[in-house]
């Protein structure tokens, strides 16, 4: 009996699976293979690598994220959220920060949510390096929380930790726009 024929999309969901059950170290092609109930072989007809997999199925988590509305709501409320929804997404799919500080998969999904971090920063009134560095802050802020739950440091408050952290992160930015002249 023929097997039905792969695609991108089923790959991508079948490793998000995988990854979501076992983590990113067991991963293997011939597992991924037998998950979609083909082979290792015709999973290479659609990605290069595991690399690539692991790009494609970063990516695909990363765009769970949706992009709230900048004008709507002010960047404090904004930059809150979306620190708030990347922990959930970290937390859905616990294989994403372990992977990334192996890994580094920098895909699209990534860049569209950091971009509109951004924006939400320059909305604040800072441009160029300082746009990039409060990013940055928010973000490794976001990953250092999560790293310290999946490696079982996670208490009954870390929702409140991340909140409190937060506060003090987005504080600290609004004194930096506030003690300009």
């Amino acid at each position: 009996m023929p097997r039905k024929a792969l695609n991108r999309e089923q790959i991508v969901q079948a490793v998000v699976g995988l990854l979501d059950a076992e983590g990113a170290d067991s991963l293997s092609m011939r597992q991924l293979g037998s998950r979609l109930g083909a082979t290792a072989a015709a999973v290479y007809w659609h990605v290069k690598d595991k690399e690539e997999v692991l790009v494609l199925a970063a990516d695909a988590v990363w765009r769970e994220i949706q992009l709230h509305d900048l004008e709507g709501s002010g960047w404090r409320a904004a930059v809150t959220t979306m620190a708030n929804d990347l922990h959930a997404m970290t937390l859905r799919h616990p294989w994403l920060v372990p992977a990334m500080s192996c890994h580094a998969p920098h895909a699209p999904g990534r860049a569209r949510y950091e971009d509109h971090l951004r924006a939400a920063c320059e909305a604040a009134g800072f441009t160029g390096r300082e746009a990039e560095q409060a990013t940055k802050t928010v973000l490794t802020f976001v990953f250092g929380t999560a790293f310290g739950e999946h490696k079982g440091e996670a208490t009954a408050s870390t929702a409140e930790d991340l909140a409190f952290g937060l506060q003090v992160i987005l504080d600290g930015l609004q004194g930096r726009l506030d003690a300009r002249p």
